[in-house]
């Protein structure tokens, strides 16, 4: 009796000392506060009550840098937290309350299939739009539907049955609720916790808002083959088939034009959003949030290959100047996403319209750069120097089977030129790999991933196959240069080793880099044609590392050969001065090659440190075009004795001809 009444009156002492501190008007609030976060107050001692600093619905009692819980409201499922303050007041609140059918939606979104997507879709548009003003207001909620709907487009593919007309309705009602004005607020608390919380995340998108505006190209590539249009207050969609030239306009104010595109009749779906602005930050790739988004956001998605899309917009504010037409860079700000202007050109601007052209080309470029920089100059340049390289290999190839006898007379001689013509052949067959990805679509790639990951494991692999065969035919000449041409291995030997370092190794590389990849997804790149991926595994340094090490071992090798040519005494021996005039020819030729091979590949990482630096790209592009003729100037042409015999050759055979 006398102890129960003991502690009840440190209870009351303790009580009285918080009640004191609270003013008159808010004590009621203060019980309500006790009896609603029973599950959460936290337990003060009557000394820590001196310190409790806020007193703040529906927080309850805190302490001054300490971190509270409050529970959600009715029909809503989480927690809510805020941090006290010394000015006595709860700031980083955070409003992580779900609404509590949506949660259960988000549940069920991981194990929908054929028979249930459409009534899933219908019940998640149902739900949404009849608790619009909860939604608006609540980024917890928000999130969780674009985490539903990314959900369903995932699946999207690996169902029978894609999206017909009635189930994409329901998506673009559903999102549209969440691209209203009264969800701005939401957004913006979205938009800045993403940038705080994601630093470390290494998926390639980072952001909710980036993450809902994906999922419409995800969508977009999984709806049924038959032309259909869907108008909603916040978003439409037309899906229609085209040829050559397609033109559409928009209730929107939007008008989009192709006016050339190839690869036959296709399927084009264009998706425009009223007030994505509401949900897009407006951060451009200086990472500078003083623009404002003053147009309508448009998507367009199709198998055909096109060079311009021509988009006039109806603008937001026509008080605004300066405008530039901008797209959407998903991997930006490691995978945060921005505005960029790359390939895109402002054609016309007045009051009322805003009319932008934008390219897409597939260009060298991706062969090193995290990002494409779509540009008509640098394709160009691609196309003339591939066509070129291929030319210039092709070429070298023709003049080591017309010469081959008459040059291979040694055998340093003849393992020089089997190191030539199989950096040629390799270079050659990386090039026509590299060719056939170009032509393979992003949708393509998408419906069909098996065979870009085929061709991104060829050109992978003749490419290595290039450099390793360079590393051999330097090794062959620091071997040669070591043992003064007599003793050591025979030249079967050699040549057995030339082909396991040439062939054996890049296989090796890439196959391990494919067999790690590959199971998570992670081997090619998303976007941008055929090629290893960088922005979720760093599998492209499977490439960028063995080639930039064999062109440092190279560069090495040849600082040794020629200090031990410039000390060696000359030989009086004529099948030595023969193997030593082959050795020359090497030493010249890595002497150009070299510093070249170097310069390029080190323009590549630059495309990878800078991937918007466009004058990067630009040498990197001209550099990497033109190696084809660089090895059949470099590797063949300076050999004198190759030239003599190609001469001869083509002599002989005019004047048998003639004859």
């Amino acid at each position: 009796m006398w102890i129960r009444a003991y502690v009840f009156l440190i209870g009351a002492v303790c009580m009285w000392q918080i009640i004191s501190k609270v003013e008159s008007t808010v004590i009621g609030e203060l019980f309500q506060m006790f009896d609603s976060n029973v599950e959460h107050t936290s337990i003060y001692t009557c000394d820590e009550v001196d310190d409790i600093t806020c007193t703040e619905p529906p927080y309850g009692i805190g302490l001054a840098g300490h971190k509270v819980w409050a529970p959600c409201g009715e029909g809503m499922v989480g927690n809510m937290t805020a941090v006290c303050n010394e000015d006595g007041k709860y700031e980083q609140k955070e409003d992580n309350c779900v609404l509590a059918p949506i949660q259960e939606m988000l549940d069920k979104s991981k194990t929908i299939n054929d028979s249930s997507l459409p009534n899933f879709l219908e019940e998640l548009r149902n739900v949404t739009v009849n608790n619009t003003e909860i939604v608006s207001v609540s980024p917890a909620t928000i999130s969780s539907i674009v985490t539903i709907l990314n959900n369903v487009a995932s699946k999207s593919p690996l169902l029978t049955l894609p999206l017909n007309k009635k189930s994409t309705t329901y998506i673009l009602e559903t999102a549209g609720v969440l691209t209203s004005s009264g969800s701005k607020g939401s957004w913006d608390a979205l938009n800045k916790k993403d940038g705080k919380e994601n630093q470390n995340n290494n998926s390639t998108i980072r952001s909710t808002s980036s993450a809902l505006l994906n999922l419409f190209e995800s969508v977009s590539e999984n709806l049924v083959n038959e032309s259909f249009a869907i108008e909603t207050s916040f978003i439409q969609l037309n899906k229609t088939m085209f040829e050559n030239h397609f033109h559409h306009d928009f209730n929107f104010s939007v008008e989009i034009d192709i006016p050339e595109a190839s690869g036959g009749s296709q399927y084009i779906t264009t998706i425009v959003f009223a007030s994505m602005d509401n949900v897009l930050p407006p951060r451009n790739e200086d990472n500078s949030s003083s623009m404002v988004i003053n147009g309508k956001v448009v998507l367009a998605k199709t198998a055909a290959k096109i060079r311009n899309i021509s988009i006039t917009s109806g603008i937001l504010n026509d008080t605004l100047e300066n405008p530039k037409c901008v797209f959407w860079n998903f991997t930006l700000f490691d995978g945060l996403g921005g505005w960029s202007d790359w390939g895109c050109s402002l054609l016309s601007h007045n009051n009322e319209t805003i009319s932008c052209s934008c390219n897409h080309t597939t260009c060298f470029s991706m062969l090193m750069s995290p990002e494409i920089i779509e540009d008509e100059n640098i394709n160009d340049i691609t196309i003339i120097g591939v066509g070129i390289s291929m030319a210039s290999l092709v070429i070298c190839l023709i003049t080591e089977a017309l010469t081959w006898k008459k040059i291979s007379t040694n055998t340093t001689a003849f393992l020089r030129h089997v190191s030539i013509i199989n950096i040629a052949v390799s270079l050659l067959i990386a090039n026509i790999w590299f060719i056939i990805g170009a032509y393979i679509t992003d949708d393509s790639k998408k419906k069909n991933p098996a065979l870009c990951a085929a061709v991104t494991f060829f050109i992978h692999l003749f490419y290595l196959a290039m450099f390793f065969w360079m590393l051999a035919s330097a090794l062959l000449l620091l071997y040669r240069t070591v043992f003064v041409f007599e003793g050591g291995l025979s030249k079967t030997s050699m040549l057995v080793i030339g082909f396991v370092l040439g062939y054996a190794a890049p296989l090796v590389i890439a196959v391990t880099t494919m067999a790690v990849t590959v199971p998570s997804h992670k081997y090619i790149r998303e976007n941008h044609g055929c090629w290893l991926n960088w922005e979720d595994s760093k599998a492209l340094l499977a490439f960028v590392g063995p080639a930039l090490v064999i062109v440092a071992i190279n560069f090495l090798i040849l600082l040794v050969v020629i200090y031990k040519m410039l000390s060696r005494r000359a030989v009086s021996n004529a099948s030595q001065a023969g193997e030593q005039h082959v050795l020359v020819v090497i030493a010249r030729s890595m002497a150009v090659l070299t510093p070249f091979f170097g310069l390029t590949w080190s323009l590549g990482i630059g495309t990878i440190i800078a991937p918007q630096h466009k004058e990067i790209h630009f040498a990197f592009t001209l550099c990497n075009s033109l190696q084809g003729c660089f090895i059949w100037v470099f590797g063949t042409l300076l050999d004198k004795k190759v030239r003599s015999e190609t001469i001869k050759s083509l002599t002989s055979a005019d004047k048998s001809t003639a004859g």
